[in-house]
């Protein structure tokens, strides 16, 4: 038994280089070689990387009557269920060494000083919450319709639109760029945000994935058997902080909500950008 199994060993030994053979030359390693062969034939598509840059609502929107309504009956719950803070148990102990100092059970010498203190605790806040003055929802840009600053609508997501050439067209979009070898299409995405504001801004990416794309071809007066459009890959990102360089581009740049979009992007274009924007 011991000898048969050498034998099968030493079979198996001799036949496994050419089982390494065969299987270097699988449809699987084949496939993997093929892939990362470059392409002979280029695309007469040019791709392209854009950027949706939303600037985040800053302030909450008003509420709706049922949703004052409801905030009212959950407040009203809250207080009913609750238990008394600490403030609270110490004007309550207040109030009963108060009503002992009237009717003369109480040491008069006894934290004098300390009787009042809750009562000039909360006259301090009252002076206080006189003097604050919350912010105006309507901002000075949003009274004279400025659509290039981004201190307006405070209570919605804007989205960054950008005026280019295209032909001898000037057209409105979202920033965009075009793919370079060797970089990634959200990388071109990255790109494009670079250059807006000469590094000036700051944003977080929602993946790596796009969340929608978009193909057109070129005016007929640029395009050509080998350039004949372009594919577009959208990337959505929220602004955190900075703004768009200003210094001559004023009127190149807007920031406008989900609805204004219908005044500058053409309606093909605008079919796809709405299929990922969304406004809460």
């Amino acid at each position: 038994m011991a000898a048969a199994g050498r034998r099968a060993l030493f079979r198996l030994a001799r036949g496994w280089p050419r089982f390494e053979g065969l299987r270097a030359n699988s449809l699987g390693f084949r496939s993997l070689t093929l892939a990362t062969a470059p392409s002979s034939r280029g695309s007469p598509w040019h791709l392209l990387g854009a950027l949706c840059l939303q600037r985040p609502p800053l302030v909450s929107k008003p509420l709706t009557p049922l949703q004052e309504e409801m905030a009212t009956l959950l407040q009203q719950i809250e207080i009913e269920r609750s238990l008394y803070s600490d403030h609270e148990l110490r004007a309550l102990d207040e109030a009963q060494r108060l009503a002992k100092r009237k009717a003369a059970l109480y040491d008069e010498e006894e934290d004098e000083k300390n009787i009042l203190m809750v009562q000039d605790l909360e006259d301090m806040w009252e002076q206080k919450f006189l003097q604050f003055k919350p912010g105006a929802r309507i901002t000075e840009a949003d009274k004279k319709n400025d659509r290039s600053s981004l201190h307006r609508q405070l209570d919605r997501n804007l989205v960054l639109l950008v005026k280019e050439k295209l032909g001898d067209e000037d057209v409105w979009m979202l920033p965009q760029a075009e793919w370079q070898p060797g970089e990634t299409l959200r990388g071109t995405a990255e790109r494009t945000l670079a250059t807006l504001a000469e590094k000036n801004m700051e944003a977080k990416f929602l993946g790596n994935a796009p969340c929608g794309h978009y193909k057109f071809k070129f005016p007929q007066a640029v395009r050509t058997e080998s350039s004949l459009g372009a594919k577009i890959f959208f990337f959505k990102a929220l602004l955190l902080t900075g703004d768009v360089s200003q210094a001559g581009k004023k009127s190149r740049h807007v920031w406008v909500s989900k609805e204004e979009l219908g005044d500058y992007l053409k309606p093909k274009y605008l079919a796809q950008v709405r299929k990922f924007l969304l406004d809460y």
